[in-house]
């Protein structure tokens, strides 16, 4: 971006800042001033999918619409905690910046790179060095527990599948759903109720999506999704890549696995 560019960018970005200013000032909208960063995350949520549909319809004119009321959403809550002394505007673009330059060492270093595959592998392994990742117990720690149903499921699957927790094939997809089906039926035989096990048909059923599309798992609500999912697997950054005995039946078992002290195959 030549610097001109640059200049008329940061020019937009101070007068959008201002109104925000404004807004939040004693003099501003009443509403605008009620809100805090919790009584905005439905409306930021609200404005994340709209913004998706237009990228996915491929409407540039609602697409650029829809990123100016991220962006204002981004700013505004920003311009809150800034209210707070508790961070600022520059904190968040200093730590993004700092962030994208330490996971783009191919760019901003000296490591070289062969193609995007090695990308992802270098950004998930010095993702996992980083503080805060560090920190989890779990490899499904960084699936956000607020996400709509489907999408946490399919999130589940994902991380599921990259701690090699995976089918080998659609035909064990399918040998699973069958279970979990059995499951339901005979909890509604019994006049039990089927929440228990619902998020583990959406993760299995996901698992079958990606199979069935040959998928790997890319970089990247009401129901929380997969007990037994979470339940079976490692924890975070344990290297142990071994199902739980018992936590998943009729799991396929990778040969070599060590289960409740046996090993198979």
């Amino acid at each position: 971006m030549a610097a001109r560019e640059v200049d008329t960018a940061c020019t937009a970005l101070s007068h959008l800042i201002g109104i925000i200013a404004r807004l939040r000032g004693p003099d501003g909208c009443p509403w605008d001033r009620e809100q805090s960063p919790r009584s905005m995350v439905r409306f930021m949520i609200e404005e994340a999918y709209e913004l998706a549909e237009a990228l996915e319809a491929g409407d540039t004119e609602n697409a650029c619409e829809e990123l100016g009321d991220v962006l204002f959403h981004v700013l505004f809550l920003a311009r809150m905690y800034e209210e707070q002394a508790v961070f600022r505007l520059t904190d968040v673009c200093r730590v993004i910046s700092e962030k994208m330059v330490r996971r783009h060492p191919h760019v901003f270093g000296s490591t070289q790179v062969a193609d995007s595959g090695e990308v992802v592998r270098n950004w998930k392994q010095i993702k996992q060095s980083e503080k805060n990742h560090a920190a989890r117990r779990s490899v499904l720690d960084g699936v956000p527990r607020g996400a709509p149903a489907l999408i946490r499921a399919l999130a589940v699957s994902e991380q599921a599948a990259r701690a090699r927790f995976d089918w080998q094939d659609v035909e064990g997809v399918l040998a699973k759903l069958e279970e979990e089906l059995g499951e339901l039926r005979a909890a509604l035989r019994q006049g039990r109720g089927s929440a228990g096990g619902r998020g583990d048909r959406r993760c299995t059923l996901y698992a079958g999506q990606r199979r069935a599309a040959g998928r790997s798992p890319s970089r990247g609500g009401a129901v929380r999704g997969g007990p037994k999912v979470r339940s079976a697997l490692p924890a975070h950054g344990s290297g142990d890549r071994r199902p739980r005995a018992g936590a998943l039946p009729g799991t396929p078992v990778r040969k070599g696995f060590d289960l409740g002290g046996h090993q198979v195959g």
